[in-house]
C-alpha cells in the first residue's frame, strides 16, 4: 500500500491558491482512477482506490499547511508504513510553472508543509515537485503562494492536472522517471 498526499490548506477560501495545487492533485487522481467516496479520517480527508495493482490511499491533510505532517504521520503509523510508502505532492517555486519532478529526499527550502512533514517523519519521502514559479523577489512570495492562479493559467493547469493523473501508474509502479516523461510528453502538444 502507498499513501499519496496532496499538500494545501483546507476551506473554499484557500481552493484557488498556487500553495493548494497539491490537494488539486490528488483530486484529479482520485477522479481520474475512480477512487471510493472521500472520509474524513487522520486529521484529514482520504479516498481510497486503486491504480494498476497499487493500492493507494489518498490523503488530504486538514490540519493547514505548516502541520500537515502530523496527518500524514498518522496515516503512516496507522498502516504501519514506513517513508518509502509515501509520496508529497507539492507546489515548488523553484520551477517553472506547470513544470513536474519528482524526487526522494532533500530539504524544504520554507515549505511549512515539506518542513511540518520532515519533522514528523525525516526527509526521505518522495516529493512530486509541482512549479507554479518564482515571482522574482522574495518579497512578493508569499502573495504569490497564496494568490490564486490567473484566468490564464486556469488551461494550463487543468493540462498538468490531467496530465499527472493520467500518467500516475507510472508514479505507482515506481518508475519516476517514466513518469516525469510522460507528463512532459503530454504537456507538449
Amino acid at each position: 500500500m502507498q499513501i499519496w498526499v496532496g499538500l494545501g490548506n483546507p476551506g473554499p477560501q484557500y481552493a484557488m491558491h498556487r500553495h493548494n495545487v497539491g490537494f488539486m492533485a490528488v483530486d484529479a487522481i482520485a477522479e481520474v482512477h475512480g477512487f471510493g467516496p472521500v472520509k474524513k479520517q487522520f486529521q484529514g480527508w482520504t479516498q481510497e482506490g486503486r491504480i494498476g495493482s497499487e493500492k493507494l490511499l489518498l490523503l488530504k491533510p486538514a490540519t493547514f499547511m505548516n502541520e500537515s505532517g502530523r496527518a500524514i504521520g498518522e496515516a503512516l503509523r496507522f498502516y504501519k508504513l514506513g517513508v518509502d510508502a509515501l509520496t508529497v505532492f507539492h507546489d515548488e517555486l523553484d520551477l517553472a510553472p506547470f513544470k513536474v519532478k519528482v524526487k526522494r529526499g532533500g530539504g524544504t527550502a520554507g515549505h511549512n508543509g515539506l518542513r511540518s512533514t520532515d519533522k514528523h517523519l525525516g526527509p526521505d519521502f518522495r516529493r512530486v515537485r509541482i512549479g507554479i514559479g518564482h515571482p522574482g523577489h522574495k518579497d512578493r512570495v508569499n502573495g504569490h503562494v497564496l494568490g490564486n492562479y490567473a484566468k490564464s493559467e486556469l488551461e494550463p493547469l487543468t493540462d498538468l492536472l490531467g496530465a499527472v493523473a493520467a500518467e500516475a501508474e507510472w508514479l505507482a509502479a515506481g518508475d519516476d522517471a517514466r513518469f516525469m516523461n510522460e507528463v512532459a510528453l503530454r504537456l507538449q502538444d
